[in-house]
């Protein structure tokens, strides 16, 4: 009996080895044989049929009978599959109860606390070189919320939305009311575009994992300001950015999905 590659792997990677496959491939194709007959079958050598015969049946594929001479019979996929995920996560189990009862405690005691990698970028260009590797990297959604302060981030990035956009990335937008019409008219070719008002900050959250928060301007000495913002490579600060997120696009009312939908009619 022979299988596609694919699920030769997915056997292997399930702590199968090559004879065991054999082995068990053999039996079930006819339903039950001997030892010998299932070394000819399979083409594993005798001197290691019992050997293969035993492991198969300590990992649960196969079973045996008390008679003479004695017969295997293979166990369904099914029954076999769940069998090996209950002693592997039995075995998960006894692991984590030593690990945790020993190494805890010294982690305790050590003082370390756990933190996200974050990241302070000032500066229209290095956040838009920021925002671009967060756009480079996403795979399923992005989320954006653009403030009419920091509408110049649009502009540089647009190729990379469009990119994003031709590949099957869900593109949301979320603009200030003020932001100008051209910008949200080019937004809504590629993404779903509502705007709001009272934006005071903004962001962009990729596939829920990496999050770039856009904060108030900064003062320079000279008395002008630049954008600031802060990342993390953090799915616990991320969900929290895109649930706020939903938020305020639901706090979106209906005259700006409206007009919304006409800008992108235009």
């Amino acid at each position: 009996m022979s299988i596609s590659e694919k699920s030769r792997k997915a056997m292997e990677s399930l702590g199968l080895t090559g004879y065991e496959i054999k082995v068990y491939l053999s039996l079930l194709e006819i339903g039950s044989m001997t030892a010998s007959d299932i070394s000819k079958r399979s083409g594993v050598p005798y001197s290691k049929i019992y050997e293969v015969l035993n492991s198969l049946e300590d990992k649960g594929w196969l079973e045996s009978s008390s008679s003479r001479p004695q017969k295997f019979f293979p166990k369904s996929p099914l029954t076999a599959i769940e069998a090996m995920r209950m002693r592997i996560e039995n075995g998960i189990k006894d692991n984590e109860t030593l690990i945790l009862s020993e190494l805890m405690p010294v982690y305790e005691k050590s003082g370390i606390k756990e933190r996200p990698e974050i990241w302070v970028a000032r500066g229209i260009y290095n956040i838009a070189a920021k925002v671009n590797e967060i756009i480079q990297m996403c795979q399923k959604e992005l989320l954006i919320a653009l403030p009419q302060v920091t509408e110049d981030l649009a502009k540089p990035v647009q190729p990379m939305l469009r990119m994003l956009y031709e590949k099957g990335v869900k593109i949301t937008v979320l603009a200030s009311e003020g932001t100008n019409p051209e910008t949200v008219r080019a937004l809504s070719r590629i993404a779903q575009v509502r705007l709001k008002n009272n934006m005071f900050g903004g962001g962009v959250i990729g596939d829920s994992r990496q999050v770039m928060i856009l904060l108030d301007e900064g003062r320079l000495e000279k008395g002008s300001y630049e954008p600031i913002a802060i990342w993390a490579d953090h799915t616990g600060l991320a969900r929290f950015a895109k649930d706020y997120f939903h938020y305020l696009w639901q706090d979106a009312n209906e005259k700006q999905k409206n007009d919304n939908n006409n800008v992108r009619s235009n």
